[in-house]
């Protein structure tokens, strides 16, 4: 499955319930199963401009992107954990040049703070150039 194509499955998921805050409530709920090894949680993997703390690890497991988050706070644990979702097990090209939709398509943006939203464009910025770097390593 493509990048656009499972980024549009995770959509219609989540549109599938009508009420917005129950959606996001949905989204922070998933987050539970998100894990970040200790060893992840480190200075470096920081993504600067959030909230709260959030930390964002990225690696390729056999030739496919794999992203790991964690946050100090439930819901933007569960914003982070979507955005890894979206873009784990994607190619390193799709994973760099593809960019979110989810946010807007599933009336996100209108329940976010601005301060929230600048954290999930620094985060897909880390994610970006992860994916960026995965490549020229290649």
């Amino acid at each position: 499955m493509s990048l656009v194509e499972k980024q549009q499955s995770l959509i219609d998921d989540l549109n599938f319930i009508d009420d917005l805050h129950e959606r996001l409530n949905a989204v922070v709920s998933r987050a539970s199963t998100m894990k970040l090894a200790e060893e992840h949680q480190i200075d470096a993997n920081l993504v600067p401009g959030c909230v709260s703390r959030v930390w964002l690890h990225g690696e390729i497991v056999e030739g496919r992107t794999h992203f790991a988050c964690d946050a100090e706070s439930p819901m933007v644990k569960g914003l982070a954990a979507l955005l890894c979702e979206v873009y784990t097990d994607s190619d390193p090209a799709e994973a760099a040049a593809i960019e979110p939709k989810i946010w807007e398509a599933c009336g996100f943006t209108k329940m976010l703070s601005p301060t929230r939203l600048n954290g999930l464009v620094n985060m897909r910025k880390r994610i970006r150039e992860a994916a960026q770097n995965f490549l020229n390593s290649v």
